[in-house]
């Protein structure tokens, strides 16, 4: 069991949600005011995506990222760690009848173009997206080679960034440690193992232990699970000896039927953890678990 967790916030994603819930934040002052309540609420880290604020969708637009960071950075009665991602650039949706073309909804850059926000605003933590994804239903794509992983990590280890090795199959787990082995990788490893997300690894215990037995010796490891078993899951990650996250990117819902905001499922899992006889890590203990050097 992990008696001093560190509780991350996804803040918004890039899922298709914003219509489906009028809490999930979209445009950049939107998106800072949630992290900074999910701090408020106990949120040791707030991970970022951004949103366009005329389509809703998911944005790699670096201006949106400098924005939700500045009015974050002005508040003065928080200072969560800072994660950004850097997995958007890599969807393909493909044609079935002529798989050799590329439909609506591709977005496919290297890995470079997926980094340029993170080289400008420097982030404490950047995601990197460890394996090639059948992306849910249809015809959709996550691309995300070895080569672009080698790149990725040696690069955001250039700029002083942390990676977070997002694990979403036991493929992903065996190529990050290949990674670690390697050099690429500085202790301590952080890795974030993804469950339930179509069609990646299943919402499983023994399937999360198999994977925990996996890790480098100097690790850490962050544990979540998306829809109706996120917030169960704070409890599952947590006695596995892992830290946690909840939040809108991954779950809409507080209980059945009532919708969330990010400060409500902050707080729940903060009574969860502390049920458990475990505390939630102040920013501060995050940096220095994860290694981190305060922006």
């Amino acid at each position: 069991m992990n008696h001093n967790v560190i509780l991350t916030c996804a803040l918004t994603g890039a899922g298709d949600t914003a219509g489906k819930s009028e809490h999930v934040p979209v445009t950049p002052e939107e998106i800072a005011q949630s992290g900074i309540e999910a701090a408020r609420a106990g949120a040791s880290v707030i991970h970022i995506h951004v949103r366009d604020p005329q389509t809703k969708q998911g944005s790699r637009e670096t201006e949106f990222y400098r924005e939700v960071l500045r009015l974050v950075r002005q508040a003065d009665d928080v200072d969560p760690v800072i994660n950004m991602t850097a997995g958007m650039g890599g969807d393909v949706v493909l044609d079935p009848q002529n798989p050799t073309q590329f439909a609506d909804g591709t977005d496919l850059v290297n890995q470079a173009t997926r980094l340029t926000h993170v080289e400008e605003l420097r982030p404490e933590i950047a995601t990197l997206d460890c394996g090639t994804l059948n992306f849910g239903e249809g015809s959709q794509i996550y691309i995300s080679t070895p080569d672009m992983m080698r790149e990725g990590a040696a690069r955001i280890r250039e700029l002083g960034v942390k990676p977070e090795l997002e694990i979403f199959d036991t493929g992903n787990l065996w190529f990050a440690n290949v990674m670690y082995e390697e050099g690429l990788l500085d202790d301590p490893a952080m890795y974030q193992l993804c469950m339930g997300i179509p069609y990646g690894a299943p919402v499983s215990r023994k399937l999360l232990d198999a994977q925990v037995d996996l890790l480098p010796k100097n690790s850490v490891f962050t544990s979540f699970a998306i829809g109706r078993n996120q917030l169960p899951w704070v409890a599952q990650s947590v006695l596995a000896g892992g830290h946690v996250r909840v939040g809108l990117e991954d779950n809409l819902y507080l209980s059945r039927g009532v919708k969330a905001t990010n400060a409500q499922l902050t707080d729940r899992a903060v009574t969860i953890i502390e049920s458990l006889g475990a505390s939630v890590a102040t920013p501060n203990e995050a940096r220095e678990i994860l290694g981190l050097e305060k922006r």
